[in-house]
Formats: structure tokens, sequence, C-alpha cells
């Protein structure tokens, strides 16, 4: 077996789990010189290859080639081989699980994040997905948290994370009411 740096086998160990071995988007905090290094020796190895990159279903780039396209980095057999994967065996459980690499791209962006049940997430979702929605107070009242978390809440795990959208608005008489629209 090929002796690898632990860099170089996160890379492949990921790859062989997305569809079409995709390495890319590298592990965290590999950029820059570093996983230029990297990459350049690992394709000198030939454990990885540069590939058009398909734009159109947002695969992360390698590099820009100029004209409105790039590249982005494969897996090679000779690296899923340097892991102890079989590529055959790694391609089939691939295309069973994610389908053709130009059909699904793997990413952790693209899965939602579910609220679980009974907690006060979902209470405050409940209590804000009424057509009049819920005033600062009123939520305050009934999670027990203060003002500044409720807000926190809402911007951070509703807006951002969960991908809701919220309106504020000032309603005289209730002061701030956030609802969904």
């Amino acid at each position: 077996m090929t002796k690898l740096t632990d860099t170089q086998a996160r890379i492949l160990n990921a790859a062989s789990r997305r569809a079409g071995n995709l390495a890319m988007p590298l592990p965290k905090g590999l950029h820059g010189a570093v996983a230029k290094k990297v990459v350049g020796m690992m394709m000198e190895r030939g454990l990885i290859e540069e590939v058009e990159a398909n734009i159109d279903k947002r695969e992360a780039l390698w590099r820009e080639t100029g004209d409105g396209c790039g590249t982005t980095l494969v897996a090679t057999s000779a690296g899923l081989t340097a892991i102890g994967v079989d590529p055959v065996v790694v391609q089939a459980i691939a295309k069973l699980r994610n389908g053709p690499r130009e059909a699904v791209v793997d990413t952790v962006e693209d899965k939602p994040a579910k609220p679980r049940g009974g907690t006060k997430q979902t209470q405050l979702i409940d209590l804000i997905e009424t057509p009049t929605g819920a005033s600062l107070d009123e939520i305050v009242a009934a999670t027990g948290w203060q003002a500044h978390t409720v807000r926190g809440a809402i911007s951070g795990t509703l807006k951002k994370k969960l991908g809701l959208v919220v309106v504020s608005e000032k309603v005289d008489g209730r002061g701030r009411v956030y609802r969904i629209s």
C-alpha cells in the first residue's frame, strides 16, 4: 500500500464517500499554498486528478480556467486503492446512495436542519407561525428566555440555520411582533 500523510488520507477518505469520488471540498483548514502543495503531490502520484467541474450542479471548484468554467478534483482508482478501498465497490455504493456525479452533489448546505419536537425552539416556531405572530414579550413569557436570546434564536437559528422567512414589525399596543411569512 502507498504511504500517505494524514491529510492525504483524509482527502481520499472523504472522496470515497462522495458521489463521483469528488475530492472537493478539501478538509477544513487546508487552503492556500499548503493545499496547492498537497494536491500537487497527490496529482504527481496519481492519487487524484483534475476534471472539468459541472458548475450548473454547484460542484466545488479547485481552480477557475478563465472561460467561465473551472476544474474540480476527483480521486482516482489508485487513490482509492491507496486507502484500502476497492474502487468498483466505492463507485457502486456511491451510485446507489447519491446517484451519478452529474445528478447529485454531496454538500452539507443542501440538507436543511430539522427541529426536534417538544423543545423551546419548536415552541418558538409554533408561537410565531400564527397569522398574528407573537410579540417579543409573549415569546419571553412562554419560553422563559431573555429578550436578547429570543432575538438571537430568531436571527441565527430560525433564519440562518432553518431558512425560515421571519417578518418583524412594530404593532401599536403589542410592541415588536415576529411572524413566519
